[in-house]
């Protein structure tokens, strides 16, 4: 990207941490707020937050948690299953639903465009989820936009209230929530204001360069708990980006080693280290991980057996047939339930056992120097298992096993399981988690009701660490031949299954007329192929797309149809409509195909949002089929994605305005080790050798491009964009 700056406003509305209370209220319950730019609130290890990326032409703002209290019980059992339901501009999100909770913590993340000028308000309403009967609604709060624009920022407690369209009487007290709105204008620059940060956060990395107070160690020391997922997983996209994931995390893993003198307690931690590994696990390493999970989680869905482990919660239930039912007794549940999961744990650690050469090639060479540098810095015999823990409180306790609880949230599944299935897959995970833990005394302790699967537990033991000394047996030479050979090929930026639309001229529009095709889109065209293995033609060159746009739903009579719009051989406007599966898989498309032609020279402002249908368009009824848009198109739809592509301008921007948020602990830190006072510092005054000198330097040259940015116009029209979390 050349040029000025792009200027980018968004409006960020945040939802805090999901915590829902009886009285009394609950002190400090997930509150608070991070600082403006690039934090998130922090996650444990079953909570996984997607990857934060946008367009070179702006950024948005990551943000915090949700937390509603005094939420009115819907179950007879005093408590609710709540979801959240996000209403602006005729779009309408959900987030996912939490059972039996009073303590639901979402953690999801919804963008929405802002029209400006726009009147429309945004509605967030709480409902109690019922498998059976219909949702029942637990209030809403509702955001002026207009207000907003005034106040820049709104945040506090808000009260639910009813719906004023239903005449409803004795309400009382619906409870609260607490919400963050915040307007901001953020600006990327060109690529070349943000090389001299990026050239010197990588010269930190590579191999010979790491010591004490070098810039890492300072970024992490200055980076708040809360933050920390943001900062990680922004590092890790940029190194990405630089080809230096792996010495960044090698960096990492000797830092953390450094520190830490007790075996049983590495990597256990929400450092920089473990969360950093989590995301570069969710980047390099998903399709692998839907390879091995994949089946089983299928196989668990479609069965929907009852399984319970635990005597305090079996529910014996009738058996028989032929009307010669029986009360099943205790121990046949549980033993069923064990048969069940063994079956499940089997078929998964075979699955694991088969997948060594499956496994990322870079991944294998990161979990190589991983179980490498554990196994020096704790060489003695009685820690012969510690590097195995190592590699599995990543692969399993942070990847797997969050995987099997929550296949949603890893594209496992298009929707959340049901009580009884997320009860099995729960089981399972602890299973899982318990392998990976190689089965130790501590593990074992704390369900004692796990003791049936024990032997199944200690044979996968076995079975994994085979499977992780054949993992990390990798030559360097071999990595280095297949890093090659990777990167000689042309790499997909997003792929999978989408369906096509066929019908041309005055035939009918309907989903019937979509043929199921597999698409790959990569830095040079948008390509399909009747399955993922099969040939793939070239579709649509990269250069020749000039819009990529979501189409209205009464079009299709879905939702989730886009539309490309390309300039063919002979330069004429063609449009390609495209269904895909889900909301989100539309979402990532929109992005994936925005991102990767963002410089086009010959993109739209304009496009319809309907389909030309027998003489008109269907949008805005104008006759003329290259009649001029009737809406703007969209530069860009944010997601926070682990597949999201990857954007080195905007890595560079949200690591320079973290770095902006420290600068002042910076500084201090920076007098400190320099022996200087406070009115003796400049960024300048080290003379360059001093790596945080120069950090302060890069900083204080970026603020004044941003500087001479803002002063001066705005070289297109802004962004808007309404982002909410949950």
């Amino acid at each position: 990207m050349s040029g000025q700056g792009v200027r980018h406003s968004d409006v960020s509305a945040v939802v805090l941490s999901g915590d829902i209370a009886f009285p009394p209220w609950p002190v400090g319950g997930g509150g608070g707020s991070c600082h403006p730019v690039s934090q998130h609130a922090a996650l444990d290890e079953s909570s996984f937050p997607s990857l934060l990326c946008s367009q070179t032409t702006g950024a948005v703002i990551p943000c915090p948690h949700f937390t509603t209290r005094d939420l009115a019980p819907k179950d007879r059992n005093g408590a609710s299953d709540p979801f959240v339901r996000v209403h602006y501009n005729g779009r309408t999100r959900e987030t996912s639903v939490v059972k039996k909770s009073c303590f639901p913590r979402w953690n999801e993340t919804f963008e929405f465009d802002l029209e400006e000028g726009s009147a429309e308000a945004l509605s967030v309403e709480a409902w109690d989820w019922d498998l059976v009967s219909r949702n029942d609604f637990l209030g809403k709060v509702v955001v002026n936009i207009q207000r907003l624009c005034s106040a820049q920022q709104e945040e506090g407690w808000f009260r639910l209230q009813p719906d004023q369209s239903k005449s409803r009487r004795g309400e009382g007290n619906l409870g609260s929530l607490q919400l963050e709105v915040r307007l901001r204008d953020d600006t990327v620059l060109p690529s070349v204001c943000y090389q001299p940060l990026v050239q010197l956060l990588c010269r930190e990395v590579k191999p010979g360069n790491q010591g004490p107070g070098h810039l890492i160690p300072l970024i992490e020391e200055t980076t708040s708990a809360e933050c920390r997922q943001e900062v990680a997983t922004t590092l890790l996209k940029l190194f990405l980006g630089q080809g230096l994931a792996k010495d960044f995390l090698d960096l990492l893993f000797r830092l953390e080693l450094g520190r830490t003198s007790e075996a049983n307690t590495l990597f256990r931690s929400n450092s920089l280290a473990s969360k950093s590994m989590e995301s570069f696990l969710k980047v390099a390493g998903m399709r692998y991980l839907h390879g091995i999970l994949g089946p089983v989680i299928d196989r668990v869905f479609e069965e929907k057996k009852y399984v319970e482990l635990d005597p305090s919660k079996v529910e014996v239930k009738d058996v028989g047939c032929s009307g010669l039912h029986r009360p099943q007794t205790e121990a046949e549940v549980l033993e069923q339930s064990a048969r069940t999961l063994r079956a499940h744990v089997v078929a998964l650690l075979s699955a694991i056992c088969r997948s060594v050469r499956a496994c990322p090639v870079v991944v294998r060479a990161t979990f190589r120097q991983l179980f490498q540098r554990v196994q020096e810095r704790f060489p003695s015999a009685q820690h012969q298992n510690v590097p195995f823990i190592a590699v599995t409180s990543f692969l399993c306790l942070r990847f797997f096993s969050p995987a099997i609880m929550s296949p949603k949230l890893f594209h496992l599944r298009e929707r959340h399981a049901d009580a009884r299935t997320s009860r099995t897959l729960l089981l399972l995970a602890k299973v899982v988690q318990n392998v990976g833990n190689m089965d130790t005394p501590v593990s074992r302790a704390k369900e004692a009701w796990m003791e049936p699967l024990q032997p199944t537990v200690r044979q996968g033991v076995v079975q994994l660490k085979d499977f992780i000394a054949k993992l990390v047996d990798i030559e360097e030479k071999e990595e280095l031949d297949l890093q090659r050979a990777l990167n000689l090929q042309v790499q997909p930026v997003k792929e999978g299954p989408l369906f096509i639309h066929r019908t041309k001229g005055k035939g009918p529009l309907a989903s019937s007329s979509f043929k199921k095709l597999y698409f790959s889109l990569t830095t040079e065209a948008l390509s399909f192929s009747k399955t993922s293995g099969s040939k793939k033609s070239a579709f649509i060159k990269l250069a020749s797309i000039r819009a990529a746009e979501k189409v209205e739903e009464k079009s299709f009579g879905s939702s989730h149809v886009m539309q490309v719009i390309y300039a063919d051989e002979a330069g004429r406007a063609q449009t390609v409509y495209l269904q895909c599966k889900c909301v989100n898989e539309l979402n990532q498309w929109l992005s994936a195909l925005r991102k990767v032609s963002t410089n086009n020279t010959s993109l739209l402002g304009s496009y319809h949002p309907g389909v030309f249908r027998g003489d008109k368009w269907s949008c805005c009824h104008q006759k003329d089929k290259t009649d001029l848009g009737c809406d703007k198109t969209h530069s860009r739809v944010t997601l926070q994605e682990w597949n999201d592509p990857l954007d080195h301008d905007l890595e560079a921007q949200l690591i320079y305005r973290h770095l902006l948020g420290v600068e002042a602990a910076l500084r201090e830190k920076h007098r400190l080790l320099s022996g200087e006072t406070e009115a003796d510092i400049s960024p300048t005054g080290s003379g360059g050798e001093d790596t945080l000198a120069q950090l302060l330097c890069v900083l204080q040259n970026l603020q004044e491009a941003h500087s001479s940015i803002l002063a001066g116009p705005p070289s297109r029209e802004p962004h808007h964009l309404l982002e909410l979390q949950t």
